[in-house]
């Protein structure tokens, strides 16, 4: 039988997964080539129910505005701030595609997706009020941070953040620093008005219920694809010119299954998390800002505690957060088997010498998850004194698959960002790893294209219309002072933030 007798459809891109990469992904190409052909599937029966669901992720719009941990310090006591720097840009992109869309009528009113939340850093003890001054000093320095505000004057705490500050001890040394046009974003709602318009195209078709079984790739360089429906049981064959593979914490296994040589040495490392939620109005209506401490010693980057103020769905409520704990799923929905089954002879090595180097960190994790909710609140308290546990449940958080990948020191090394892995003939990419994930989906998503459909880019015709899409595509926020300050000007009008 002939390969063409057993295809079942055709498509130009195939995205394996409805979350906010697969669904950014697929909106930046609809607008740069309506043309192209493009198929989603994933294997729940509704869009975004994994990482990038609003109760699963951290939805802060990541800006590095109020993340301590973007923010490192030095053993010699100096602070880095590249980071911070490159998420703000990263999440600028992000706003300048979200602020033509909703120019365009493509997404609805701003607020179905986003509104505008203050961002703290809060921080007590003479040590640590010491290291935010500095990291003030250094950030309002640069153009990116020329608006943030930095107090120790307990009144004007008050005024920032009277939750937090009710019967405080006054004699505690205690700081924060401040950006008044910080957001807070529902991803989840986001991704399923991306798709719903999608949808509304001719040559997009969303399959849920769907898995992918295997991934072959043929001769002429194009993809073999088999997928199941779960419900019918019924499987397809899909021929696709390109695969994006953005099933977040299941694209591990999909990367490795498509046997491409990028893959070999990468791994997983699952955190599980939880939040305490308070839906009492009597007490989330004094708190109306995302506030961001210190993580505790030992802990992930990703478990940085934080009062958050949160829109979902359209409700108000207020989460604290996220407590890590240890699992081997790689999904919320997933398998306890998902870890054993990550490992291959390509990164068993790396793997190890994680787990061996990284014992302090496991501990850690299994303590956290063998928390009681009397622990859980007592660590509440710390920020939010008067906190009364009859207020707050706990609800579980998506799972974080941190990248293990491969290192000539140790032999191997956790890293807690994200990294794109493509294919060297730019037929297939994915995109591993956790935060600051879905905030700077634009612009990992744009790294894509120009790996991918990089002869494309460089035609007139997407140049121009990646202008229009993103206006300072090209040129450096970071660099350029008053680039920065018309493309924020623009995004915070067209977004309601200020």
């Amino acid at each position: 039988m002939t390969i063409e007798k057993i295809i079942d459809t055709k498509v130009d891109v195939l995205l394996v997964g409805s979350g906010v990469m697969s669904a950014t992904l697929a909106s930046l190409l609809s607008e740069l080539d309506s043309s192209l052909n493009m198929m989603m599937v994933e294997r729940l029966p509704m869009i975004a129910a994994e990482s990038t669901d609003a109760w699963n992720n951290a939805g802060t719009g990541h800006a590095g505005y109020c993340e301590l941990n973007y923010t490192p310090e030095n053993a010699d006591g100096s602070i880095e701030i590249n980071r911070a720097l490159a998420i703000n840009a990263s999440f600028e992109t992000s706003l300048q595609f979200w602020s033509y869309l909703v120019e365009q009528k493509i997404l609805p009113s701003p607020k179905s997706f986003i509104n505008a939340t203050p961002h703290l850093s809060f921080v007590w003890g003479e040590a640590d009020v010491e290291f935010l001054r500095k990291r003030y000093a250094l950030l309002k320095k640069h153009h990116m941070f020329k608006d943030m505000e930095f107090s120790d004057d307990v009144a004007t705490l008050k005024k920032w953040m009277p939750l937090i500050m009710q019967n405080r001890d006054e004699s505690q040394a205690v700081a924060a620093t401040r950006i008044s046009y910080g957001s807070d974003v529902d991803f989840g709602s986001l991704t399923r008005h991306f798709v719903a318009y999608l949808q509304t195209k001719h040559n997009f078709n969303l399959a849920l219920n769907t898995e992918v079984k295997s991934l072959k790739q043929l001769s002429n360089g194009r993809w073999l694809v088999r997928i199941k429906d779960l419900i019918s049981k019924k499987l397809r064959t899909i021929d696709a010119g390109f695969i994006f593979l953005g099933a977040g914490g299941g694209a591990l296994k999909l990367l490795q299954k498509s046997g491409i040589p990028e893959s070999h040495g990468y791994g997983g490392f699952p955190v599980s998390g939880q939040w305490l939620v308070c839906n009492n109005p009597d007490v989330t209506q004094h708190h109306d800002s995302k506030v961001y401490g210190k993580a505790a010693l030992g802990a992930p980057p990703m478990s940085v505690p934080h009062l958050d103020t949160r829109i979902i769905n359209g409700k108000p409520a207020l989460l604290f957060g996220p407590y890590a704990g240890f699992t081997t799923k790689f999904l919320k929905e997933g398998s306890f088997l998902d870890l054993i089954k990550s490992v291959k002879t390509s990164n068993i090595k790396p793997m190890l010498k994680v787990g061996r180097h990284n014992s302090d960190l496991t501990r850690y994790l299994i303590g956290e998850a063998l928390q009681t909710h009397k622990s859980r609140v007592a660590t509440l308290q710390q920020f939010y004194p008067q906190a009364s546990k009859a207020d707050w449940h706990l609800e579980n958080a998506g799972k974080r698959v941190q990248i293990i990948k491969k290192c000539d020191v140790k032999g191997g090394k956790l890293e807690f960002g994200t990294e794109i892995v493509a294919s060297q003939d730019g037929t297939i990419a994915t995109l591993l790893g956790a935060s600051p994930g879905a905030s700077v989906a634009v612009q990992a998503m744009l790294d894509v294209l120009e790996r991918c459909f990089s002869t494309q880019l460089k035609s007139a015709e997407w140049q121009t219309k990646m202008k229009a899409i993103v206006p300072s595509y090209g040129q450096s926020l970071i660099e350029d002072a008053d680039l920065l300050k018309k493309v924020r000007d623009y995004n915070l009008k067209t977004l309601n933030l200020v």
